[in-house]
């Protein structure tokens, strides 16, 4: 199946951070936590490579199939964005080359990863979560840093995990936003969080699925390394 079209209702994307963080707050009700996959056999992985201080932006899309983790499409482009590098607003810098990419896709995925942020997100509202919206797709967010909540480090075990805990503003309890996941011995965890369309027990277990001997699992590692191919190549052009 070909890549469908995008809410283009959602929200303007000429923006300022302090709309931004407005529309985050008016969408993030909008996302949903219930498991809405059945059969996984497509799953698409999502990049992008950049210089904070550079309006010139790579994406890259991989849609890998299960359970062999073959490549079956990919995509990557050199574009510009005009929203600056802000921490916890990133999505409306990095969503518009992203949706630039989907468009060129051949093969639609049943869901798709990221290398960022779902839930585990101040506003609840990380790049998954906003592209899942964008989209209406499964999509998980599988990041390599945190960007808030605390947790207890995972056993040594690839594979162990830990819950990843925020009390949001406002709020008296605190919640599990998503998991902290050991995928490699002695390696660093990386941060798995729904982003919408699926709950965190899904997710967590897509991503041990799709890892191999690798600290990512494949579909983001192989989105990365696709951007960062396109980076080198434009750059030795230049």
């Amino acid at each position: 199946m070909a890549p469908r079209g995008y809410s283009q209702n959602l929200h303007e994307w000429n923006l300022t951070p302090t709309a931004a963080v407005e529309v985050q707050r008016r969408l993030r009700d909008q996302i949903h936590l219930e498991n809405h996959l059945r059969d996984v056999r497509t799953i698409g992985g999502a990049d992008i490579s950049f210089n904070r201080f550079s309006k010139v932006v790579y994406a890259g899309l991989v849609v890998i199939a299960l359970p062999g983790l073959d490549i079956i499409d990919s995509v990557a482009i050199r574009t510009t964005v005009d929203f600056p590098y802000i921490p916890g607003l990133l999505s409306f810098r990095e969503a518009p080359p992203l949706l630039e990419a989907w468009e060129r896709l051949r093969r639609r995925p049943d869901l798709l990863m990221l290398d960022g942020h779902g839930i585990a997100h101040p506003r609840r509202f990380g790049i998954a979560s906003h592209l899942g919206l964008l989209l209406d797709l499964p999509t998980i967010g599988c990041a390599k840093t945190r960007l808030v909540g605390h947790y207890t480090d995972p056993a040594p075990e690839p594979g162990s995990h830990s819950p990843l805990l925020h009390r949001a503003a406002g709020s008296s309890d605190e919640e599990v936003i998503g998991a902290v996941l050991r995928t490699r011995r002695n390696s660093n965890p990386i941060f798995v969080s729904p982003g919408h369309l699926i709950d965190l027990h899904t997710a967590l277990n897509l991503v041990r699925q799709t890892t191999t001997r690798y600290r990512q699992p494949e579909p983001t590692r192989q989105a990365h390394l696709l951007v960062n191919r396109l980076r080198r190549q434009d750059s030795l052009s230049h």
